[in-house]
């Protein structure tokens, strides 16, 4: 093998070293979720989606839908959702950090990079209501909670509230944005001074 080919060997066994690390990153994080008082108590902020954000930027967009994947995988045994709330969480996520890789990879630039986050924040959003009003409430009104139920938590904070797909749209699509700017503004103060360390530059 040559030295070029060893030298991919490395940057690949590295890319899945990172990656393995930020899934369980982000297991972690969707652990340490806390409910937001203006939301219904099962709608939990948390910064899980941070760390594939940082591997779509390091890595591709590709990397950063593989820690989504992964850290909704290692979620799957203690699930209190019969695994729709891991889905819901990797097609948003994916949705997210994609859009915002693959706007980087273009151009690795700081403002362009900026730009795909923005966009693939908005993708999220819109992939919130879309999830959630096709496939996530769905479900879960046919095998975990009544339609009134969870209406009936909406009301509680917004007695307006008369359908499911409103309650989405006021509730949980605007939610979703600024949970995933809280991710992009982190990842806008933390990244240049971990990106050496992602990429095994300047190290000694």
């Amino acid at each position: 093998m040559g030295t070029t080919g060893k030298r991919n060997n490395i940057k690949t066994v590295r890319k899945l070293t990172v990656t393995a690390i930020m899934s369980a990153l982000g297991f972690a994080l969707m652990m340490l979720d806390f409910p937001v008082p203006i939301m219904p108590s099962f709608i939990k902020f948390d910064f899980s989606e941070l760390p594939a954000l940082i591997t779509a930027f390091a890595y591709g967009p590709g990397y950063g839908v593989l820690v989504c994947l992964l850290k909704n995988a290692l979620h799957l045994p203690i699930t209190s959702t019969q695994f729709v709330g891991e889905l819901s969480n990797f097609l948003m996520g994916a949705a997210f950090v994609f859009v915002a890789g693959l706007f980087y990879k273009i151009k690795r630039t700081r403002s362009f990079a900026l730009i795909g986050s923005l966009v693939g924040n908005f993708a999220m959003a819109v992939a919130c209501f879309v999830v959630n009003f096709f496939i996530t409430y769905p479900i879960y009104m046919e095998i975990l909670i009544p339609e009134q139920a969870i209406l009936g938590m909406y009301q509680a904070i917004m007695p307006s509230m008369d359908s499911i797909w409103k309650a989405i749209l006021v509730f949980n699509v605007p939610f979703t944005f600024v949970k995933g700017l809280a991710s992009v503004a982190i990842t806008f103060l933390i990244y240049q001074k971990i990106s050496p360390l992602l990429k095994g530059k300047n190290l000694s």
